[in-house]
């Protein structure tokens, strides 16, 4: 079974045993625009809750996307880095940007569920 749990900066990770798949929020994307290119973690590369892993860049501007939680990355989802505009299409399906192995799933616990982040964008509007 897996949960998702949703950040301040905007990403998502959905949670499966001891693995996570990471992406940007519906939200994100929209502040974003039309998204025209995504860097990608390598396979094996350590990242640390919080930390730079990804970048995605937009008409408007570049952003990074932070790692929610702590892990090696296990997988990269090569498809969006070819067709960035897929981010617009599916940002939290099909357009998940990288899966991380947890190292500490006690990190998970400060993230928000779906309520709590939508009550949190909700606010800041």
């Amino acid at each position: 079974m897996s949960k998702t749990y949703f950040t301040s900066e905007h990403e998502w990770i959905k949670v499966e045993g001891d693995v996570g798949t990471v992406g940007i929020t519906d939200h994100a994307q929209g502040a974003l625009g039309d998204v025209v290119f995504v860097e990608l973690p390598a396979v094996g590369k350590k990242v640390a809750k919080g930390g730079d892993a990804a970048v995605v860049e937009s008409v408007k501007a570049a952003s990074d996307v932070y790692s929610p939680v702590s892990g090696e990355v296990v997988g990269a989802n090569d498809a969006i880095v070819d067709q960035p505009a897929l981010v617009n299409e599916s940002p939290e399906d099909g357009a998940w940007f990288f899966k991380v192995k947890l190292s500490n799933t006690s990190e998970l616990d400060g993230l928000m569920d779906r309520a709590a982040y939508d009550a949190f964008v909700a606010g800041q509007s």
